[in-house]
């Protein structure tokens, strides 16, 4: 049960206390009326006693009483009409509600916090409560429960609205109180009228209501003594006079109203009849003629079925002056047809409301007003003088009369006080009667039995508190009723008995709870007096819980449930609830199941607050634990229940609960609910038009899926043209693009602002969803269209309409001076407000007319917002009428708003019109370790656009561009740039991460066509008709590869200028430029990206600058794949070419292309290389046909002559200048020096080098020094080439009976002597996985050592002798030949060398081919070259006979000066030189 204000002892004993019962004279009434209390209201708040009271018990002990309470009443003749008590008790249960303001109550149950008693049911329901706040200030008590104060009115109600009954005394009156005004005339004789008057309503058979305690009740007699307007003198008089006539201890003088209400006074009295009003005004009421309505009387007084109404009531007064003001109860109907109960709740409620808020009545007057705190003092007293002088000497007195009358009867019969009992069993029933009347409670005992006798004796020790003798008397009745089958006896002597036994001081015995349980089953079904049983339940199941026996409670509780009264069935099934959640283990879910019955009973009886209230609490409980189906039926209820006690806003989100969780409903189901909600919302909606509009629950709004698009509506593709994709809604979200995009603009930004990003740059976001960077406020631009894209999903298995669907948005003007107070804030929530066309000039609004949805689908909305002005602009939510779909049938025909008459008023296609916010979290933090701790969530800006001033606007479209190519295929496209806006546009640039897939052009690249016409059918190269003389002979020219755009200061390659007239494209201008492409080197499916670059002329625009995005998808097929190789040529043919060398380039062409295209052959065209040290000089192989054809697999060699370029040519120009030699295997020459194919060669060399910056490597085009110090790279500088071959190419494709011609490049970097190098990247073999091993990182590795293939290359060696010498052996046996053998140093430091020319072939298959010959003269020498030096040494060869000799027998050994550690490595062995020794 819920904890009560009252221990269950003080319950118990303020339950059973003394009554006293009152007759005033008409002049006494008049006393205590000028303070709007009856005399019985007057003493009612000092009733309860302040010190301890004695008496001696029969055995002549003293006995100490505590805390003694007394009843004092006026006299009512007519018991309660049980209608009328039903009606009272729904009243009080309906007036009494949980306050507003208190700290609501937490209960910790499990994993449950259930906040038991709300704030406010009016105003608040559970689910938003917070109840963890709650607890953090409640948890300091570990045992807190909750309380309920209905229940407590209820009770108190309860026991003293129970009517006095024959079979037990503890509601018959003990005393009278005589009242007379000392203003009589003959107060004595009115004291004789009110005595008479007593004597015969107790004695008369007239009257068989109020019951009497004894036959000589004590009477008190009090002289009412008004000090304002009596003279004391004559009440001192007149009690003299009553001290002799009726005793000291019989009478009393009590002195009030010490001043006059009419005197203003600042001393404030206190108010100690405050706490009875609001229970009083119930009980004291006066019903209307109709009987429907309760009205609050002002006179209020505790709750008594034994007061009447006094406070405005003329009472009828008899012929000899006493009052007959005891004639009917307060509470008896006055139409005997009406059932009870049935009144309007509505109204009892408002009324109640009234009370719980404290808001006075206007009828409500000042009560004790002419009464001092003197006079509080002097009625204290009359009560404990009563008390003690005349009513505990009285009750003693009546114990000790009852002990000897009954201990003189004891004789030898079964009990210790029924002594013979046929001495007295005269007025009883027959035996026959008592067998018949078995197991009934039709037995009635004689006033004088002895079983009676001895009953009175222990109901007056239970008053007394004197428990032990209560209990053996109240045991030895019930042996006595059992044995008499009284049963309706023995039950009341059974239910005292226990509760005697609880009472006890000490706890000599257990308490008997099979006592009470037989009691209540004897009241319940044998008596069939659930009242009774009622009060015994009360009882037990209070005991049972102040010993922590809630199981017990609860099941006593449950079991007192029935038909016959649901406010008693939901009380009781409420407290059964308490009980399961104060268990040492709560039953969580057992109080909300009882909870949610406790509700339906209290909705049967009419008090709806309380099922309200009951509901609420059980959802804390059902909510959030996957109960869908019970969520709905408490949530249904709520809203059902709200709507009647007209809290709307409490319906509506119920109702609202119901419809946005996972309902597993059925479609019929769901569209009632949808009906009832919509309702509900539209009788909200009319109370309050003028309101903002709330939230709607349907559909849902995905809100972090929300995306924000920056963008106009783009032109489609025309004819031949193709517009840039740029960035639209249709397209997904990839990360890893998005962040390409992002360094592709910061790296034009940085090429803009001369190499840094500046510190307030922000990436270009035109579309903005959950992935993006939403820190920042995004920027839009005037006249240029915002549309929001909000995802919606339909959880009902019914359809949805959404009508005039639309975007809130709010609106700050920022620089704008023409419109009126430009400072506030604008927005079109509330149109009465703001005229449309005053908007449609700040933010024109679409508006979709009809959005339907489907059962359970997820549906996209595009709304576009288009802003006329610069600010800012915050997109709040979307506004909408929510639509049922109509449809024929009617599934719910209920009217949901409970009042019938009025038709089915739940409609089909019902509509109601509110709005969605778009609340977007943003990412969590995670950065320092506070964030890291907690959880907080950083700003979403998507929906808080930043409108700047208009920029330029460019549309890009692409003419001829193809989507597939060869490998290394050059074609030409062109690209047409319009600006669509009203502001010029310059600064347009392009990057991408593949500069070499396309290119501009050049300076040069002004010869060939500029418009798509002219260029059909035409070269994509420049070209020129060459004679056959300079077939297989190199043309050279020399560039610069800044006019390609390359090293050109802070440029980046990826970065390339779009050339515009005057550098400024103006406002609807267009222009077409051609654009040249080249097909990767890798076959397959190619994404290239550009980004366009451009800004406006005005600097000052928060919009920097803009970007235009476009993706090219490309397929390549297979063309040719070059295989080249270089190695040194060992001829010295003169000075000039000794000292630089030459060398031999094998070039080797595959046909690759397997016929994919429709290619037929391919036709080498021309062959060129491009380098700033090396030529090709001429074609050392030309065959017959100057075309080399290849089909398909078919493979052709090639072999060039490369020499250094001339020291003139490398000197005349820059340093960083690349000569370009053309040797032509066609007809025609293309001039590689100009566009496209330099631009494509300058953009391969750069992607060819892995992240190497313009200022290292060749790309620098500036020689580097190599340090002498540095042995490696000095070494590698040996046998490093810098050589770059052009392989061009023609392919004959067969296309629709067509022949075409297509035209392409193929570049191959030589870097190395002897090192093979490829067109295309070879493919790398998979290592083989081996096992991880963790180890300890070590310092990073030395520079290796030179290897010695790179050793070999340091001193390249000539011999130079006759081809053929004639020598006459005859003559001369010894032939000898001078041999020049020439060494030249390749690096550039000093080279020690060593020549060994003792060496000699001894393989048999040489000797076979060669002869054997010997050296004349010194066989070693030791020389020391410098850095490129060539020297010549004198050698003779001695032959014996003629024959076919090799010369090439000389070791050559070299290391470079200074590097002692360093051993002579071999140099590489020469070509063989051959001599023929002639004989002559």
């Amino acid at each position: 049960m819920a904890q009560c204000l009252q221990s269950v002892q003080e319950f118990i004993q303020d339950s059973f206390v003394p009554m006293v019962a009152v007759l005033c004279s008409e002049d006494a009434e008049q006393v205590t009326r000028k303070n709007n209390l009856n005399f019985s209201e007057l003493v009612r708040p000092f009733c309860r006693l302040t010190s301890e009271g004695h008496m001696r018990d029969p055995n002549n002990q003293i006995q100490v009483i505590k805390n003694l309470k007394i009843h004092v009443s006026n006299i009512v003749t007519q018991p309660p009409h049980p209608a009328a008590i039903r009606k009272m008790l729904s009243e009080v249960v309906s007036v009494s509600q949980p306050a507003e303001g208190l700290v609501a109550n937490v209960i910790t149950a499990g994993d449950y916090d259930l906040n038991i008693s709300d704030r406010s049911v009016k105003a608040s329901v559970p689910w938003y409560n917070s109840w963890k706040e709650t607890l953090t200030q409640l948890n300091t008590s570990k045992s807190f429960t909750a309380t309920t104060p209905w229940f407590e009115t209820y009770r108190e109600t309860f026991f003293q609205s129970m009517p006095a009954s024959d079979h037990e005394f503890l509601n018959h009156y003990l005393a009278c109180m005589l009242v007379v005004s000392s203003n009589e005339p003959q107060p004595v004789e009115q004291f004789l009228k009110l005595s008479q008057e007593q004597h015969r309503i107790q004695h008369s058979s007239d009257y068989t209501y109020p019951k009497w305690f004894t036959p000589n009740t004590l009477k008190y007699y009090v002289l009412l003594h008004d000090i304002s307007e009596v003279e004391e003198q004559r009440a001192d008089t007149v009690y003299e006079e009553m001290k002799q006539r009726y005793g000291t201890q019989g009478c009393y003088l009590l002195k009030i109203n010490s001043r006059t209400s009419a005197i203003s006074t600042d001393e404030q009295i206190p108010d100690p009849w405050s706490q009875y009003l609001q229970k009083s005004n119930l009980q004291n009421q006066e019903l209307y003629e109709d009987g429907t309505s309760v009205v609050m009387g002002s006179t209020n007084t505790e709750n008594n079925v034994s007061e009447p109404e006094v406070d405005g009531i003329d009472p009828s007064v008899k012929a000899d002056g006493v009052p007959n003001n005891f004639k009917t109860h307060p509470l008896q109907l006055d139409h005997p047809s009406d059932p009870g109960g049935s009144f309007d709740a509505l109204d009892t409620l408002r009324n109640a409301v009234q009370i719980t808020d404290g808001k006075k009545p206007s009828t409500v007057t000042t009560h004790g007003a002419c009464l001092t705190l003197n006079d509080h003092d002097r009625i204290r007293q009359f009560i404990q003088e009563f008390t003690f002088r005349g009513l505990l000497p009285h009750i003693e007195k009546s114990i000790r009369q009852l002990n000897d009358q009954l201990v003189s009867r004891k004789g030898l019969s079964r009990s210790l006080f029924s002594a013979t009992k046929k001495w007295f069993s005269g007025g009883k029933v027959p035996e026959k009667s008592i067998a018949e009347l078995k197991n009934t409670a039709g037995l009635l005992y004689p006033p004088e039995a002895p079983e009676l006798q001895i009953r009175k004796l222990a109901d007056l020790c239970f008053l007394v508190q004197h428990y032990d003798l209560a209990y053996n008397c109240y045991h030895t009745a019930k042996k006595d009723f059992l044995n008499d089958q009284a049963m309706l006896y023995a039950a009341g002597a059974l239910e005292m008995a226990a509760v005697s036994a609880f009472l006890q001081p000490g706890a000599p015995r257990p308490y008997p709870a099979h006592y009470m349980d037989t009691a209540i089953q004897t009241y319940r079904d044998v008596c069939k007096n659930m009242v009774l049983a009622e009060r015994c339940a009360l009882l037990s199941a209070e005991i049972l819980k102040s010993q922590v026996k809630c199981s017990e409670a609860a099941t006593l509780l449950i079991r007192m449930t029935s038909e016959d009264s649901d406010l008693r069935s939901a009380l009781l099934l409420e407290q059964a609830a308490h009980c399961f959640i104060n268990m040492r283990s709560p039953m969580v879910r057992k109080f909300a199941f009882h909870m949610i019955l406790a509700g339906h009973r209290f909705s049967k009886a009419g008090q709806k607050r309380h099922a309200l209230r009951c509901y609420c609490q059980a959802m804390q409980v059902y909510k959030g634990k996957g109960w869908s189906l019970a969520e709905d039926h408490i949530n249904f209820t709520i809203g059902r229940q709200s709507f009647t006690l007209k809290q709307l806003d409490n319906a509506v989100s119920a109702f609202r609960h119901i419809l946005i969780n996972d309902s597993k409903q059925t479609a019929s189901q769901q569209g009632a609910f949808l009906r009832e909600y919509l309702y509900v919302y539209k009788n909200v909606s009319q109370l309050s038009p003028d309101d903002p509009l709330p939230q709607l629950p349907l559909p849902c709004i995905q809100s972090s899926a929300t995306r924000v698009f920056f963008g106009h509506d783009r032109r489609l593709a025309e004819g031949q043209k193709q517009a840039a994709t740029h960035v639209s809604l249709d397209q997904e979200f990839d990360c890893e693009l998005s962040q390409q995009w992002k360094e592709l603009e910061e790296q034009v930004v940085a090429v803009v602002n001369r190499g840094a990003i500046p510190v307030n740059f922000q990436p270009t976001q035109y579309c903005l969803n959950s992935q993006t960077d939403n820190l920042r406020f995004p920027l839009a631009v005037v006249q240029e269209p915002i549309i929001v894209e909000v995802v919606f999903k339909n959880p009902l298995k019914v359809p949805l309409l959404l009508t005039d669907l639309s975007l809130l948005w709010k609106f700050q003007s920022k620089d704008f001076g023409q419109l009126q107070n430009g400072d506030e804030p604008i927005s079109n929530e509330k149109e009465a407000h703001v005229k449309a066309t005053f908007k449609n000039e700040i933010v024109s609004t679409e508006v979709i007319l009809e959005f339907s949805m489907s059962s359970e689908e997820t549906k996209v909305a595009r709304l576009k917002l288009l802003p006329h002005q610069t600010g800012e602009l915050h997109i709040l939510g979307v506004v909408y009428n929510l639509e049922t779909v109509p449809s024929v049938n009617v599934v719910d025909g209920t009217d949901p708003s409970g009042v019938q008459g009025e038709g089915n008023l739940v409609i089909n296609g019902m509509s109601v019109r509110g709005r969605q916010d778009l609340e977007i979290q943003g990412p969590r933090l995670n950065n320092t370790k506070e964030e890291k701790t907690s959880v907080k969530h950083g700003p979403d800006r998507r929906l808080d656009p930043i409108i700047t001033p208009p920029m330029p606007l460019l549309e890009v479209f692409f003419i001829n561009f193809p989507t597939g190519l060869l490998c290394g295929e050059i074609r030409k496209a062109f690209v047409e740039f319009v600006n669509v806006s009203k502001v010029p546009l310059a600064g347009l640039k392009v990057a991408s991460k593949h500069p070499e897939f396309f290119t501009f052009g050049s300076n040069t690249a002004a010869l060939t066509p500029q418009s798509p016409t002219a260029s059909e059918n035409c070269s994509a190269y420049k070209t020129i008709v060459t004679d056959s003389t300079s077939a297989c002979t190199a043309l050279t020219s020399l560039v610069s590869p800044v006019d390609f755009g390359m090293g050109s200061g802070n440029s980046s390659l990826g970065v390339i200028d779009i050339p515009l007239p005057d550098s400024v494209l103006l406002p609807g201008a267009s222009i077409q430029l051609p654009l040249w492409l080249r097909g990767p080197d890798k076959e397959g499916v190619h994404e290239i990206q550009f980004l366009f670059y451009y800004e406006s002329p005005n600097k000052l625009s928060k919009l920097s600058h803009r970007v235009l995005r476009h993706t090219a998808v490309i397929c390549t097929s297979r063309s040719l794949s070059v295989r080249a190789t270089v190695c040194r040529s060992n001829t010295f043919q003169d000075e000039e070419d000794g000292r630089n060398g030459n060398m031999l380039v094998f070039v080797d062409v595959e046909n690759i292309n397997t016929n994919e295209a429709g290619v037929r052959e391919f036709h080498i065209v021309q062959v060129s290389s491009s380098s700033k040290k090396w030529r090709f000089q001429k074609c050392i192989n030309p065959s017959e046909d100057k075309d080399a054809k290849l089909t398909s697999r078919e493979r052709g060699k090639l072999c060039f002559k490369a020499t250094t370029c001339k020291y003139q040519e490398a000197t005349s120009g820059a340093l960083g200048k690349y000569t370009f030699a053309d040797i032509i295997l066609g007809n025609e020459q293309i001039i590689s020096a100009t566009t496209p194919c330099a631009d494509f060669f300058f953009r391969s060399c750069h992607s060819s080098e892995s992240k190497k910056t313009l200022t290292n490597g060749y790309t620098s085009f500036v020689p580097a020094r190599w340090p002498t110090d540095d042995v490696g790279k000095v070494v590698r500088k040996c046998s490093e080439i810098d050589l770059n071959i052009i392989v061009l190419w023609k392919a004959y494709v067969v296309e629709d009976n067509k022949q075409l011609i297509l035209e392409g490049q193929l570049h191959v970097a030589l870097q190395t002597i002897g090192k093979e190098a490829y067109s295309l990247s070879q493919k790398q073999e998979a290592q083989e996985m081996v096992l991880l091993k963790l180890i300890r990182p070590e310092q990073p590795p030395l520079p290796a050592r030179p290897s010695v293939e790179q050793l070999s290359h340091l001193i390249k060696t000539s011999l130079h002798y006759p081809e053929s010498y004639d020598h006459p052996f005859l003559h001369k046996s010894l032939c000898v030949v001078p041999v020049t053998l020439m060494l030249s140093n390749c690096s550039q430091a000093g080279v020690d060398v060593i020549i060994d020319l003792r060496h000699k072939a001894i393989s048999p298959e040489t000797l076979e081919v060669h002869g054997s010959f010997t050296w004349l003269g010194q066989t070693q020498f030791k020389l020391q070259l410098k850095a490129q030096e060539i020297h010549k040494l004198q050698l003779k060869a001695c032959f014996i006979h003629a024959g076919v000799y090799n010369l090439g027998t000389p070791r050559v050994f070299a290391k470079l000066t200074d590097q002692g550690s360093m051993c002579e490595t071999s140099q590489q062995n020469s070509m063989p030189a051959l001599i023929i020794i002639n004989n002559i």
